[in-house]
């Protein structure tokens, strides 16, 4: 049996500092749907929700938020310092493709943690990428896209920007 010593970073005492405020964004997420801010973007989500006065729609499949009108978006992230396009879907296929056309996309570019801006795009203003996803998966045989992503420069120059 091997026996490990573990020392805590200098760090520590500054994480137990802040780990009562991380607790309240927390709770604040779970005010709107979120689980876990350190889950699938959740503290960015939480906050481009808020900001946009957005209602989080639960599950893994379909869209993400609604308005107070009922009209439902998909929602992105990025953080710009890391990536430069957003993700898509691990399987796209032309059923997704096709949910994909039905709403509006909102696009929030971040620096790190840090908001920066967001766009809101249309499915006509998407329909090149929709439409040479279709042709790819056709011409691969009917073969699932692992991802593609939605180019950072492509939702900027043609995206119209809430922020």
């Amino acid at each position: 049996m091997s026996t490990h010593e573990f020392k805590e970073k200098p760090t520590a005492a500054e994480l137990r500092r802040l780990l009562p405020f991380i607790r309240e964004y927390q709770k604040l997420a779970e005010t709107e749907g979120i689980n876990d801010i350190f889950q699938d973007n959740g503290g960015k989500l939480l906050q481009v929700l808020i900001l946009l006065g957005l209602e989080n729609l639960p599950g893994r499949e379909g869209n993400d938020a609604r308005d107070e009108f009922g009209r439902e978006y998909e929602l992105k992230s990025l953080n710009r310092k890391l990536v430069k396009g957003f993700s898509t879907h691990h399987h796209l296929n032309p059923t997704i493709i096709a949910k994909y056309r039905t709403v509006d996309w909102i696009f929030a570019i971040y620096d790190n943690i840090e908001l920066a801006e967001v766009y809101l795009l249309t499915p006509d203003q998407l329909e090149p990428l929709f439409s040479q996803w279709e042709a790819k998966w056709h011409n691969e045989g009917g073969k699932d896209i692992n991802n593609p992503k939605i180019p950072l420069t492509f939702v900027v120059n043609i995206g119209n920007r809430l922020t």
